[in-house]
């Protein structure tokens, strides 16, 4: 029995000893773990996309936005090896003022990241902010509808930019309420 052991131990994190130790790598994880494994995976450096153009604007529906419109521009849409899910959103007032900016997602921490600001010549400016939040009333609604309606279901990426631009086109999804 002892030498079972010692050969079980020697394995380290290989084959099924991984599964049953929750090595690294484990597909066993707890909920903790995938909480807090953004935290633990390096952010790859996000370099602002072209500036958005009229024709690859989506629609998002946006409850509780009052006359501004929320888009997101399809062709921004990536999905990183970090899990973050960037884009490049627009909102729009009543009037056509419009609002840029370039944003991720971490849908496992349930946060989100505004990266750059559209200085309305085409080009972006301003410092990346802090991850923030997307848990609370003082969330803007466009970012909280995209978490859950669109890139974020059981808050869980959508898995690459093909799946997020789909979601886009597709109704929103209403069943996840986390918050």
């Amino acid at each position: 029995m002892k030498r079972v052991l010692l050969a079980a131990g020697l394995a380290g994190c290989s084959g099924l000893a991984a599964g049953l130790a929750g090595c690294s790598g484990s597909p066993l994880q707890s909920d903790w773990e995938r909480a807090h494994l953004a935290e633990t995976t390096p952010e790859e450096v996000a370099a602002a996309p072209r500036y958005p153009r009229a024709a690859d604007l989506v629609p998002i529906d946006v409850p509780r936005s009052g006359e501004f419109r929320f888009f997101v521009d399809g062709s921004t849409v990536s999905v990183g090896r970090d899990r973050v899910v960037r884009y490049v959103l627009v909102g729009r007032s009543p009037s056509g003022a419009e609002n840029v900016t370039f944003e991720g997602i971490r849908c496992d921490s349930r946060e989100y990241r505004i990266y750059a600001v559209g200085e309305g010549r085409g080009e972006w400016g301003g410092v990346p902010t802090p991850w923030r939040t997307l848990r609370g009333s003082a969330v803007a609604p466009a970012r909280r509808a995209l978490q859950r309606n669109y890139f974020c279901a059981d808050a869980r990426p959508v898995r690459d930019a093909e799946e997020a631009v789909a979601a886009l086109h597709s109704p929103p999804r209403s069943a996840n309420t986390f918050d």
